[in-house]
Order: C-alpha cells, then sequence, then structure tokens
C-alpha cells in the first residue's frame, strides 16, 4: 500500500457533561477533513454524534478506497508504568480497553470520568492517586480538586517524555480547569480502542503502519499556533481554525512524500509501547511551510 494518505482528519475533541451549544462555538468537538478539493469543517454537539460521524465517514472512505489519517488532540497514552499497574500489561492497548470497560458516556454528554478517576487513584496505596481536578462541588473525597500527588512516591512520572518536547502541552493527569487534557483521554481513549478494532487500522506509533488503510495518532494542534492565530483575528472560531489547519498541513506534507519523515521522528525507548508520541512534535516548522503548499 502507499504511504501517502487520500484523506486527513483531525478531531478537536470535548469532554463536556452537556451538549454543546446549537450554534457552533469554541470548547465543542469540531472536525477538520482535508481532502482532494479542499478542506471542510464539521461541528458536532456530543462525543456520541461525533463518534456516529467519524464512523460514518471511516466507512465511506474505505468504500471509495481512501487511505485515512486520523489525529485526535489527546493524549493516546500515559506515562510509563501505569498501563502495566493497572491492566497488568505494559502497553496503552490494554489501557483502552480497561478504560472503554468502564467510562459511560451518554448521548447528551452525561459520562462518570470523575468516578473513574476516583476509582484509580484508590488503587494506589500511596494516596492520593495520579488524578487531580474536579468540580468544587463534586463530593469524590479521593479525587482532589488540586495537584497533591507525589508522583516519585507512586511510580509514575507527572508528565510524559513528548511533554518534554512539547511542553506547552498539559499533564494527562490534570482532568479540569484551564487547559486541562485528562477528562478528554478518559472521554477520547474509548473511541480509540473502537476505531482501532476496524479492519485495516493501525494507531501511531504503537503499531506498524504497513498496509494500513487508516491510520490513528494524537496530535497538538497548538503547533501550528502561527498559522491559526491570524485566522482567529479575523473572526474564526479557534477550534475551528486548529482543526482546518492542521488537516490542511498535514495532507500537504503527504501529497509532497515528507509526512513520512514526521512518523518516523519518534524517539524508541521502552515507555514508547504506553506513551506514544505527539505527531509533529518539535517540526512545528515544516507544518507551517506546508500551509503555504495546501
Amino acid at each position: 500500500m502507499r504511504s501517502g494518505f487520500d484523506t486527513v482528519v483531525v478531531v478537536d475533541w470535548s469532554a463536556a457533561s452537556t451538549l454543546s451549544p446549537a450554534r457552533p462555538s469554541a470548547d465543542a468537538i469540531w472536525i477538520g477533513i482535508a481532502r482532494e478539493g479542499g478542506c471542510e469543517t464539521g461541528y458536532l454537539r456530543s462525543r456520541a454524534a461525533a463518534e456516529a460521524a467519524l464512523t460514518a465517514l471511516c466507512d465511506a472512505e474505505a468504500a471509495a478506497g481512501r487511505r485515512v489519517l486520523a489525529g485526535f488532540d489527546f493524549p493516546l497514552g500515559y506515562p510509563a508504568g501505569f498501563a502495566a499497574r493497572l491492566t497488568g500489561t505494559a502497553r496503552a492497548q490494554a489501557l483502552w480497553h480497561w478504560l472503554a470497560a468502564r467510562v459511560t458516556d451518554g448521548p447528551k454528554n452525561r459520562n462518570n470520568r470523575f468516578a473513574v478517576a476516583e476509582a484509580v487513584n484508590r488503587a494506589f496505596p500511596a494516596a492520593p492517586g495520579p488524578f487531580w481536578g474536579r468540580p468544587e462541588g463534586l463530593a469524590l473525597p479521593d479525587l482532589p480538586a488540586r495537584k497533591t500527588a507525589d508522583y516519585p512516591a507512586l511510580g509514575l512520572a507527572e508528565r510524559r517524555r513528548v511533554e518534554t518536547v512539547v511542553p506547552r502541552a498539559q499533564p494527562v493527569w490534570k482532568l479540569y480547569t484551564t487547559g486541562a487534557v485528562g477528562s478528554q483521554a478518559l472521554t477520547g481513549l474509548p473511541l480509540i480502542a473502537r476505531l482501532a478494532a476496524r479492519p485495516g487500522a493501525a494507531v501511531w506509533p504503537f503499531e506498524p503502519l504497513a498496509g494500513a488503510a487508516l491510520v490513528l495518532a494524537e496530535v497538538y494542534p497548538s503547533l501550528l499556533d502561527a498559522a491559526v492565530r491570524p485566522a482567529v483575528a479575523a473572526g474564526e472560531i479557534k477550534d475551528r481554525a486548529q482543526v482546518r489547519l492542521l488537516a490542511m498541513a498535514l495532507r500537504a506534507l503527504s501529497r509532497q512524500g515528507r509526512l513520512d519523515a514526521l512518523l518516523a521522528d519518534v524517539p524508541d525507548w521502552p515507555g514508547r509501547a504506553e506513551e506514544g508520541w505527539i505527531l509533529g512534535a518539535g517540526r512545528s516548522a515544516d507544518l507551517g511551510e506546508a500551509l503555504a503548499w495546501a
């Protein structure tokens, strides 16, 4: 199978507990789809609607014989040691399935992510456990509202290795308040487990990509901040601009034969099987340059 992609999808996820507004708004789910002919964007009010839309998209692209790269803006892994501690297997895939069996998520976004995080914290004898951040009025005594965990005592790192390359990325343990991505991971990784089970799917960088018609990856749209800022200044919603521009940049790199270099640019170390990597980490210049060719 060729190494390039016909279609690039970028998903800005949301862990909201209620439906997002009917009018397209920030801090909701946005999807950018770059393919031959340009880039379109979609706004989804719920995770259930987003999963249905992504499933339909994958079905249509597969039927048309088009190869798809789908990027998601939440961590696909946790610091090394966490998956093994929780599941007995030091692989991110085991954790996705563990979460898929425990996280409930209704059609209107009602979910139990904070309760699942508290249950995880209780599994660590050195209290408090690794997760933190919740609404002040939520009575979950084993889920602190603020960071109090002693990560070395828990045998875990606070940040993944890739977050030393992209220091603006928040640690996955933070579930609430500005910039938190932990709740997006808890609600998004069950989706990754289901998409990864599709025939011909592979998840980068955990699995070989040869022969994969659908490749799932972690992305960080803020790598394109220099291009996003002018779009926002012109009135575009930031989330929409991010998914649109990143999808365009990644597809342009694929068309130029340069995307393979980004897919190969990930360190090989024992923790990679649990932690993963951000596609394009340390390569903002390449992404920005690609937009000139999009």
